[in-house]
């Protein structure tokens, strides 16, 4: 069983997104929505942000671990059954924090759906304390890397 997410693309109004994750299967549904599948333990990001005639009303990012059919899992909402909930932050300031540091994997060489899972906790937990989370940097990845490999 895959993980569902339903994305909407409503410019300036409603936004959600997959700002990276390996998609397995995607299907148009309107003009502005669509859905998108990922493999058991793939890592996603979806970012949400909605506004209305106020201003901005939403801003979220969720970084998550597809998981398998029947085990444990948090909800989130337009992520069906849900997910293992790597970082999961609000507001414009800790989003864009966080949008940064996934262009920091990137910076690196590193897909950020092949960073360390650790990295993603790390993160959430310096950001929602108003610290300056560390970098990702290759000798990590390779350290990652390794040890995934020991894994039975």
């Amino acid at each position: 069983m895959r993980t569902t997410v339903d994305l909407t693309w409503d410019e300036g109004r409603v936004e959600r997104w997959i700002r990276f994750g390996r998609i397995a299967e995607e299907a148009i549904l309107t003009r502005t929505e669509r859905r998108v599948s990922f493999d058991p333990g793939a890592i996603f990001a979806l970012v949400r942000w909605a506004s209305n005639a106020y201003g901005t009303v939403e801003s979220r990012i969720d970084i998550l671990r597809a998981v398998e059919a029947g085990a444990p899992c948090a909800t989130v909402p337009f992520v069906t059954p849900g997910g293992e909930i790597l970082l999961r932050l609000s507001g414009w300031p800790k989003v864009e924090a966080a949008l940064a540091a996934i262009a920091q994997v990137e910076s690196c060489g590193v897909a950020p759906e092949d960073a360390c899972p650790d990295h993603w906790r790390h993160i959430h937990n310096r950001l929602t304390a108003g610290l300056t989370p560390r970098l990702y940097a290759p000798a990590r990845h390779a350290a990652w890397l390794k040890r995934r490999g020991l894994a039975p």
